[in-house]
């Protein structure tokens, strides 16, 4: 098999992750402008992501920026990668949706998470709490039925412009998100590549308990993870390590660091246990040359039977991170000529 010609598609991910010595204003510019690069190179969708309250992220209102890159672009297809709904009111949700698919007629996706904010100060801000995670389902179900008219939650109450619209969900999964996008009949999308068992064991479990729904009629299943491409293995591997280190720390400190030059990262006196979490974060991605990403995607492709790879990939060094894109375009076969296809 080949990817080309088994018409894999491949898109993007960006979460809009800050630099050292950077402002978050700079992330999100460098988001639409990745946009439009990837537009360029022939990616099939670019999602955006939702954190709030994560000092090396800048992305926390992903309907906003999904707008600016909508704006900036032409073809591509652009969504979320995703609001997370439990902490939001689904009619909230649809509203925003049905703006963006009025205003970007299709080219709107709306992939939707069911985390909550992640410490408790944070989700007292948003006025959640961690159960609301455990409603995921019902309120999946009410977002849906905004836009189909069908919802009962809330009587003669009507999402406009959402009401009507079809704007193609995307449920983002680990584990029980798995059976809860099989049960509303909806596409897939799962990660990471790292777990490789067990996100091939909830694929399984997705495809085997999927009901046709008005939204999808068999299942559709997009896995997604970090891919880097550079003209060696190392310079690839290099990549990885920023982010590596971000989540090192992170484990260690408490908190979520922008990006560092991989040089940096490499002087960093590192404790043991920091050592560990960083050479973790190194392990399971798929990265190296041209020819060693094509073959091991082609292995994730053919053992997951996925339509689609989201590629989720985050680095310092925005050039080389660009570099990554062109190379894997070439690998994947894309034209460079987008031309939009069916959610």
């Amino acid at each position: 098999m080949t990817l080309s010609s088994d018409g894999i598609r491949f898109s993007v991910l960006d979460r809009s992750r800050t630099r050292e010595g950077e402002a978050g204003s700079q992330a999100l510019r460098d988001t639409v402008r990745l946009a439009q690069e990837v537009e360029a190179l022939g990616y099939h969708r670019f999602w955006v992501s939702e954190h709030h309250s994560v000092p090396g992220v800048a992305g926390s209102a992903p309907t906003v920026l999904a707008a600016a890159v909508a704006g900036a672009t032409s073809a591509i297809r652009v969504g979320t990668g995703g609001v997370m709904l439990p902490n939001h009111q689904p009619m909230i949700v649809a509203e925003q949706f049905g703006v963006l698919e009025s205003l970007f007629p299709g080219r709107i996706d709306m992939g939707l998470g069911r985390s909550v904010g992640f410490t408790d100060g944070i989700r007292r801000a948003l006025g959640r709490d961690k159960d609301d995670a455990e409603r995921f389902g019902e309120q999946l179900t009410e977002l849906l039925g905004w836009f189909t008219g069908t919802q009962t939650a809330h009587p003669q109450v009507h999402a406009r412009p959402a009401e009507g619209l079809r704007v193609p969900p995307y449920v983002l999964a680990t584990g029980e998100g798995a059976s809860i996008a099989a049960a509303a009949g909806l596409p897939l999308v799962i990660g990471d590549l790292r777990g490789r068992e067990r996100m091939l064991s909830a694929i399984d479990a997705y495809r085997s308990a999927f009901r046709p729904s008005v939204w999808a009629g068999e299942p559709y299943v997009v896995v997604a993870g970090t891919v880097a491409v550079a003209g060696s293995e190392e310079a690839a591997r290099r990549l990885l390590v920023p982010e590596a280190w971000s989540l090192a720390y992170s484990r260690t400190r408490g908190v979520f660091p922008p990006l560092m030059p991989a040089e940096r990262v490499e002087e960093q006196t590192m404790t043991q246990k920091q050592r560990g979490f960083f050479e973790s974060g190194l392990r399971g991605h798929v990265y190296g040359t041209e020819e060693q990403v094509g073959e091991a995607l082609e292995a994730v492709v053919k053992e997951s039977g996925a339509q689609e790879v989201l590629v989720t990939t985050s680095t310092y060094d925005r050039a080389a991170l660009l570099d990554s894109y062109r190379r894997l375009a070439r690998v994947a076969g894309l034209t460079g000529t987008h031309v939009q296809g069916p959610a």
